[in-house]
C-alpha cells in the first residue's frame, strides 16, 4: 500500500498540519508486509512481551537515545518544556520526557461552564454514534463496540448502546497523563487484556478495529451523583498500544499528590490527572449514552473538512479528519441528564447475578 501523508486540524489555528509520523516506515512495513507475510512473526511482534521490550530499547538504554537523536526529537515536535513541573534539566531521556508532569492548573485551563465535558488527554480527535444510523462509520474500522467494553458486560452494553463516542489518539511526543473528563462515582472498573497494534494512522488504516483487540483498561463513571456531571453514564476506555508498556491508575484530587488507583465508590472530579500511559502513543475512548451531550461543532466541522489527506479516511469513501485538542479544553455539553442511581443500581444488580 503506498504510504500518503496524514493531516489534521490545529484546534487553536484552524489551519490544516501534515503530522510527521514517528517509525512510519517501520509500521508500515509491519501491517502492509509481515502481517500478510508472516502472520506468526506479526503476532509475536504485537504480544505482550515483544512490546515491553521494544519499549525497553526505544525509551530506557542510553543507545538508544543517541541513535533517536533525542535532542532532534525535542525540535521537531515543539515540546515546550517550560510548562513542566520539572526543570528540562530533569527530562534527559526519552522514559522522562514522555511521563513528565505539567502545571495543567495554569497551562491547560477549563470552561468556565460546569456544563462541559472536557478533552481528556492531550490528542488529536473524532467523534461520532453507535447508532446504526450513524454518519460516522469508524465504530466498524476502529473498534468493535461489544469487544470494546467486554462481550460479557452486558449492563454496560445496554447502557452505551446508541450512544455517543470520541476517540483520541495520543502521539509520542503528547503530555501522557490523561484527566478525567466528568465528575462523578467510579461505578466500576476493569482491565481487559489484549495485543500491541500501533497508533499509527498507517496501521489504523489497514488494521481491522485494533481499539478493540488491544489490552484496555475501563472505567465507567456514574455522573449523576451530588457533585456530577449529570450526563449518566461515561465510559473511559484507555487503550495500550505498541511500546506502551502499562497503563498506570494514578487518580489526584490536587497536582499530582498521593496517587490513588482506581476503585468502585471513588469519587474522581473533571480535569484532575487520573491515569499514566507509560511512554509511546496511545488512545482514550469515551462512551456516552444516547442524547447525553452535544460534541463540539468546531470538532464536528473538521471531520469533514474535504481540503486534508488523512488515512483514516481510507476506505470510507468521505473525509475522516482529526483535530488537535489539548486536555481539558471543551469536548461537549451535556444536554440531557439521566437518573443514574437508577441505572447505575440494576447494572450493579444485573452484573453480579452474571458473576455468580
Amino acid at each position: 500500500m503506498l504510504m500518503t501523508q496524514h493531516q489534521y486540524i490545529d484546534r487553536k489555528s484552524g489551519k490544516i498540519v501534515t503530522e510527521k509520523l514517528f517509525g512510519d516506515r517501520l509500521i508500515h512495513w509491519l501491517y502492509s508486509s509481515v502481517k500478510e507475510s508472516a502472520p506468526a512473526l506479526f503476532k509475536m511482534l504485537t504480544g505482550a512481551r515483544m512490546s515491553e521490550f521494544m519499549g525497553f530499547l526505544n525509551y530506557e538504554t542510553a543507545l538508544c537515545t543517541k541513535l533517536t537523536r533525542y535532542d532532534k526529537f525535542l525540535g521537531q515536535k515543539g515540546i515546550n518544556l517550560d510548562e513542566c513541573l520539572e526543570p528540562p534539566e530533569k527530562l534527559s531521556t526519552p522514559r522522562r520526557l514522555f511521563e513528565r508532569k505539567i502545571r495543567y492548573w495554569e497551562t491547560r485551563i477549563m470552561p468556565e461552564d460546569e456544563s462541559a465535558v472536557v478533552c481528556p488527554s492531550d490528542a488529536r480527535v473524532i467523534v461520532g454514534s453507535l447508532k446504526e444510523t450513524s454518519f460516522l462509520p469508524v465504530k466498524g474500522k476502529l473498534f468493535s463496540f461489544e469487544e470494546l467494553i467486554g462481550e460479557e458486560k452486558t449492563s454496560w452494553l445496554k447502557a452505551f448502546a446508541m450512544g455517543d463516542f470520541a476517540i483520541f489518539r495520543l502521539t509520542p511526543e503528547k503530555y501522557h497523563y490523561n484527566h478525567a473528563p466528568v465528575s462523578g462515582v467510579v461505578a466500576d472498573f476493569y482491565d481487559i487484556a489484549g495485543r500491541y497494534h500501533s497508533c499509527n494512522p498507517a496501521a489504523l488504516a489497514i488494521e481491522l478495529t485494533p481499539y478493540s483487540k488491544n489490552r484496555r483498561s475501563v472505567t465507567i463513571v456514574d455522573t449523576s451523583v451530588p457533585g456530577g456531571m449529570g450526563c449518566g453514564l461515561v465510559a473511559m476506555v484507555e487503550v495500550a498500544a505498541l511500546m506502551i508498556g502499562d497503563i498506570r491508575q494514578c487518580y489526584s484530587d490536587t497536582a499530582y499528590d498521593n496517587p490513588r488507583d482506581m476503585e468502585p465508590g471513588m469519587f474522581i472530579k473533571k480535569g484532575r490527572p487520573k491515569s499514566l500511559f507509560r511512554p509511546g502513543g496511545s488512545t482514550v475512548v469515551l462512551l456516552f449514552q444516547e442524547n447525553a451531550i452535544s460534541f463540539a461543532p468546531d470538532i464536528v466541522a473538521n471531520m469533514n473538512n474535504s481540503l486534508s489527506q488523512s488515512r483514516l479516511s481510507t476506505g470510507l469513501g468521505r473525509p475522516l479528519v482529526e483535530t488537535d485538542v489539548e486536555v481539558r479544553s471543551f469536548l461537549a455539553s451535556v444536554i440531557n441528564s439521566h437518573p443514574l442511581s437508577v441505572i447505575t443500581s440494576e447494572a450493579k444488580q444485573s452484573q453480579s447475578l452474571q458473576e455468580v
